[in-house]
């Protein structure tokens, strides 16, 4: 069997995407799967990651050639707004195209079971929901990292933290909300900034964000994020998996997300805490979001319970490791050919 493993504007893409596809090889890696990164039609099987315009001209053509085109859906018009300057102009006729592109597919790779369910908007084609899985071997030592991590940020356990692009979609506004509400807790959020790419409100949020609000920009360690951090929040609006979600809980920290149809697999009191912005009271002059977010954040000050939602996250993080969703890559790959 040999693969032809695409990921077109593999040089300019990063974040989540990227990770998923370095996980994915490195599980081939493991299935002993032959592939090639380079697009071909010489294949068994053409698996492309980013249907770009080349990979949709190279799905069209394995098709003519009766190759099998396995695609993945990480980008849906759903995910794709509030992150970069003129992604919610280009959301829009997003959605056709790729319902088009992703139609040329004889399999469909959704890393949910939610993004399973947006993509059954788009295309009727097959679909299969395989993880993107947690590298725990790249997490390997973080621990060893985290007073070196602390005094470079001037950081104060317990440290709430987010890891990832700055987006706003990722809940950039109310993570500055919480900081501002919280003087007292240090907020970290581990990732690049790009303000280039940014519009002008998302830079705005991050240029006047509270003294307690760090953002690091690009960590040459990404371990570190994790060694410095205790709880992470991830507010997100929109995500198709949230690999920085799974490392975190590999990790063992506790974790807290905004309650929304992505996080259902989710267990709330004994995974992590689940906030529903409803359920706020914004006595105080505090909205109700913010102070919702804010009750989860003052629960996890006792190191207890910290404990106990790190703990439970770190065994239920166990099923998403490479080596238990590798052999989903193989039974897929085997079942078209």
């Amino acid at each position: 069997m040999k693969v032809s493993h695409y990921f077109e504007f593999e040089d300019h893409v990063t974040g989540g995407i990227r990770e998923s596809v370095v996980h994915q090889r490195k599980m081939l890696d493991r299935e002993s799967i032959a592939y090639t990164t380079e697009p071909t039609l010489d294949a068994d099987v053409f698996h492309c990651n980013l249907m770009g315009p080349r990979s949709v001209w190279y799905a069209k053509r394995a098709r003519d050639r009766g190759v099998p085109v396995v695609a993945h859906t990480h980008v849906t018009a759903e995910d794709f707004g509030d992150s970069f300057r003129f992604t919610n102009v280009l959301a829009k006729p997003l959605r056709p195209y790729l319902g088009r592109a992703y139609g040329l597919a004889d399999a469909l790779v959704c890393p949910s079971e939610y993004n399973r369910g947006v993509i059954e908007g788009y295309t009727d084609r097959p679909t299969t929901v395989v993880s993107n899985g947690v590298d725990r071997e790249k997490l390997a030592g973080f621990e060893s990292l985290e007073a070196e991590y602390r005094e470079r940020y001037d950081l104060d356990p317990p440290t709430v933290f987010l890891v990832g692009h700055v987006i706003k979609r990722k809940g950039l506004e109310t993570f500055v909300d919480l900081a501002r509400a919280l003087p007292d807790i240090d907020f970290a959020w581990f990732g690049p900034l790009d303000l280039s790419l940014k519009g002008r409100e998302t830079t705005r949020l991050i240029e006047e964000s509270p003294d307690n609000c760090t953002f690091t920009g690009f960590v040459d360690d990404i371990r570190g994020a994790f060694a410095a951090g205790d709880v992470f929040l991830f507010p997100t609006h929109e995500e198709n998996e949230g690999i920085a979600l799974l490392e975190a809980m590999t990790a063992g920290k506790a974790v807290v997300v905004r309650d929304i149809e992505t996080f259902s697999w989710l267990d709330d009191e004994a995974d992590c805490l689940k906030v529903d912005p409803a359920d706020g009271d914004s006595a105080g002059g505090a909205d109700s979001e913010t102070a919702a977010f804010a009750d989860a954040i003052r629960r996890l000050e006792d190191p207890a319970l910290r404990e106990r939602l790190g703990s439970n996250a770190a065994a239920r993080s166990e099923a998403f490791s490479l080596d238990a969703i590798a052999a989903e890559y193989r039974s897929l790959y085997e079942r078209l050919i």
